[in-house]
């Protein structure tokens, strides 16, 4: 048989294509042509993989050999397709079954003597093979582990092109018969945020409180103050008092990082993420590192590697313009849209986001012992780092203190109450998300950080008399109105967090108190 079909995979952002993979051997002088809108990396592949083939013990005729990726109009970017192009050259020529070629989803890259390499993106692949309603999908060994999240599907892994052949039917003496199920044990990576604890924190009890606030619905926080408060430590700790992921937010998640070619973290369990993960990139990180995208296959960027968990931005003014204002359209939609001339790459950024600045250049305006040296030009011209349509999206707003020694030898007293933990912490949050949950259970959403103004002052509306301070506010312009919604959200967390069904006057006041830098108060 002179033609066959296989099948792979084509990805773009965390959508999956089945290509369909045709085989044609002709007897004209020899070639071999690849077609169907290959990128660079995927044309190399008639080297590979006729290398690896001749390596392995197998052959190839001397005639033409082309291979057609259909449909012809979707982009194909990768190495990936390597293994689907030499088992269907097999099946065209004979040397395994067609059948049996066409019944598998391949997936992997070749190495010249015909072992079989990782790829990123097996995740979302196989999702995609299932979602196409394929059941049979051969993965690289290294890959095993990743691929069997997704249930339903009959996977193999395998580490070289012989292991496939035999497995479809190759009746060579000399290829070798060896297991193609065992999976690889996975590198684990430590992570320097595993085992921070919320009660390492001293002293810094309204921000510790912020803190609960903030991952009880969602909120965007951001923390001022000088070098040595505390801002580093009290945001590395934020992910310790989230709830563990949903089935479907790890799925996701562990899509996101299997794209970006991550290697297996803390938090992973059985490489599922179940922990939210936390992201702190430097501040000379690109626009590009932090939003995704990239030549050829756009990558996702830090803000979808932290999707249901946090991004960190220390020293948040000294990042880059663009950079910073690049967050804003994540913050609000969810996603990450990268645009390339054939087609849309979609990645979720369902983040929260935690900024962290000092309150000048050399960071000693808010010090009691210290002169700032810094010219109110620079002053100005350091906090304009930060426009105000970002800092409109952050509901939370701290203005951290140093520790004094007076509060460090309390808290070092034998006699001291001890300070609630993560878990305790965690607990307490998870109750909250229950409650908003419940409330918002008819509506798209399920945190409070993501309620619109228009439910919160109609569906939610509370009495004029609870608002008459925040509609003050309101009146001497005070406070926007999209200042007005964030806090009716963060009072509704401060209830949820409280036990209560309504929110209060007294709720109000203290939402209107983390709100903070609009309103002119300052959190100590």
């Amino acid at each position: 048989m002179s033609l066959a079909r296989g099948y792979a995979v084509s990805l773009l952002g965390l959508a999956g294509n089945i290509i369909e993979v045709e085989a044609d051997i002709s007897s004209n002088l020899p070639a071999f042509i690849l077609v169907g809108l290959p990128d660079a990396s995927l044309s190399e592949a008639s080297s590979r993989v006729r290398a690896a083939v001749q390596n392995s013990g197998l052959r190839l005729p001397a005639r033409r050999i082309t291979i057609n990726l259909s449909p012809a109009s979707i982009p194909k970017f990768g190495s990936s397709f390597d293994l689907a192009i030499a088992i269907t050259l097999l099946a065209a020529d004979g040397s395994v079954s067609p059948q049996l070629a066409a019944d598998w989803v391949h997936i992997g890259e070749l190495g010249l003597d015909g072992s079989i390499r990782a790829v990123r993106g097996i995740l979302p692949a196989v999702l995609a093979c299932r979602n196409a309603g394929r059941t049979r999908v051969v993965v690289p060994l290294a890959n095993l582990s990743e691929a069997k999240l997704v249930s339903g599907l009959e996977i193999i892994g395998a580490s070289h092109l012989n292991q496939v052949a035999v497995l479809h039917g190759a009746d060579v003496a000399n290829l070798a018969r060896v297991p193609v199920d065992d999976a690889v044990a996975a590198e684990e990576t430590i992570s320097p945020y595993e085992g921070l604890d919320i009660s390492d924190v001293l002293g810094q009890e309204s921000a510790v409180q912020a803190l609960t606030i903030a991952a009880a619905g969602g909120h965007h926080l951001s923390m001022i103050g000088p070098p040595g408060a505390g801002k580093t430590m009290l945001a590395e700790r934020l992910p310790s008092l989230l709830p563990d992921l949903t089935l479907e937010q790890s799925l996701e998640t562990t899509a996101i990082h299997s794209i970006a070619g991550r290697g297996h973290a803390v938090g992973v369990s059985g490489n599922l993420f179940v922990r939210p993960p936390f992201e702190a990139p430097h501040h000379s990180s690109s626009m590009v590192s932090l939003v995704g995208g990239g030549t050829g296959l756009p990558r996702p960027g830090a803000i979808s590697l932290a999707n249901y968990g946090v991004l960190f931005l220390d020293e948040a003014p000294e990042f880059q313009l663009p950079a910073l204002e690049a967050l804003r359209q994540p913050l609000e939609s969810g996603e990450v849209l990268i645009h390339r001339s054939a087609g849309t790459a979609r990645f979720p950024s369902h983040f929260q986001l935690v900024i962290a600045a000092n309150p000048c250049p050399c960071g000693l305006s808010m010090s009691p012992k210290a002169q700032c040296l810094c010219s109110p030009h620079s002053r100005n011209r350091y906090a304009a780092k930060l426009s105000g349509p970002l800092l409109d999206r952050i509901d939370i707003n701290l203005r951290i203190q140093a520790v004094s020694s007076i509060q460090k030898a309390l808290f070092s007293a034998s006699d001291k109450p001890v300070a609630e933990t993560s878990a305790q912490v965690r607990e307490r949050v998870t109750q909250a998300r229950m409650a908003a949950a419940e409330r918002l259970a008819s509506t798209p959403w399920s945190l409070n950080a993501q309620v619109p103004g228009h439910y919160l002052r109609h569906r939610l509306k509370p009495a004029s008399s609870i608002t008459r301070q925040l509609d003050f506010a309101l009146d001497k312009g005070r406070i926007s109105m999209r200042g007005y919604d964030r806090v009716l959200r963060l009072a509704w967390t401060k209830a949820d967090i409280d036990g209560k069904s309504s929110i209060s006057s007294e709720a109000i006041s203290f939402a209107m108190f983390l709100r903070g830098t609009e309103l002119g108060v300052s959190v100590a």
